[in-house]
């Protein structure tokens, strides 16, 4: 499901770029849906889990999933590791 060069791919095996963030101690999975909006289903529950398990995912604290607004430049949300979503977070943004 998840190789070593940034890019996982989703339950439908399409490849999906992301990056791997670090700030005060925390780390996070950043993967930018704006231009494809399929790629907002990281933040299901059970998908969100799966990515954020450090033994058999990529590993992080958080899930950062960045969506197309139209009232800004984009939408952030904030998925924790157990597949909760957060309102905010202090070193993500």
């Amino acid at each position: 499901m998840f190789d070593t060069k940034g890019i996982f791919k989703t339950l439908a095996t399409m490849p999906v770029k992301f990056r791997k963030m670090f700030g005060l101690g925390n780390d996070f999975i950043v993967i930018d849906a704006r231009q494809d909006s399929k790629l907002s289903a990281a933040a299901e529950p059970r998908r969100a889990t799966a990515l954020t398990d450090r033994k058999t995912g990529i590993g992080c604290d958080q899930l950062i999933i960045l969506e197309a607004c139209e009232d800004a430049m984009c939408r952030m949300r904030i998925i924790n590791a157990d597949g909760s979503e957060a309102g905010a977070c202090g070193n993500a943004t």
